[in-house]
């Protein structure tokens, strides 16, 4: 495995995003659908290698960052074009940057020890013991976002692969991030 660095990250992501649209684009378009589904088939498999990257750094801010980019990138492209789509990309884009907030939180033990005080001890504010702060918020919305994209009709088999390891790139997040936040938990404060 490669050591991903984030500039290398974004820029796999919007040359995906960049021949993703412009698939979507020229499929619909008489005598480029052919060419179209080239640039469709690429892009896709262009996002796969970065999701799957990031996945395999373990690192959580590379697995958020790709599905920040990716969801702020598909968004600005101009798809969704649903009104409620829309909605549920700006709602993703918001929990992204509490999850981004939080992030820089866990990497202080002494404020996120203090912060861990102020959620309750019940399971469900809970994930393997550790609070269920905004990155888990986030991704727990991210995944169920994506799971209900699967049960759009006609939707591309292409597609539906690369939001089906998006999902399962969610858990792997939480799990690594996780490992932050034991960490921060267990560092001795003076």
């Amino acid at each position: 495995m490669r050591n991903l660095d984030p500039a290398g990250l974004i820029n796999s992501i919007n040359d995906a995003i960049y021949l993703i649209v412009r698939g979507r684009i020229a499929r619909r378009t008489k005598g480029q659908a052919e060419q179209g589904l080239e640039d469709f088939e690429e892009g896709i498999a262009l996002a796969m290698d970065a999701f799957t990257e990031a996945a395999a750094s373990s690192d959580p801010y590379l697995m958020l960052l790709a599905e920040y980019v990716f969801v702020t990138q598909e968004l600005e492209s101009g798809y969704p074009e649903e009104k409620e789509a829309l909605a549920s990309y700006r709602a993703a884009i918001a929990d992204f940057d509490d999850a981004f907030r939080a992030l820089e939180v866990v990497k202080i033990p002494s404020i996120y020890q203090g912060v861990e005080k102020a959620f309750p001890r019940k399971g469900n504010y809970r994930h393997n013991e550790c609070p269920k702060d905004a990155f888990h918020v986030a991704y727990i919305g991210h995944r169920t976002r994506l799971q209900n994209t699967l049960k759009q009709m006609g939707i591309d088999p292409l597609e539906r692969s690369f939001r089906e390891k998006r999902i399962q790139t969610c858990p792997i997040a939480q799990t690594a991030y996780v490992v932050l936040q034991k960490k921060a938990l267990e560092e001795p404060q003076p």
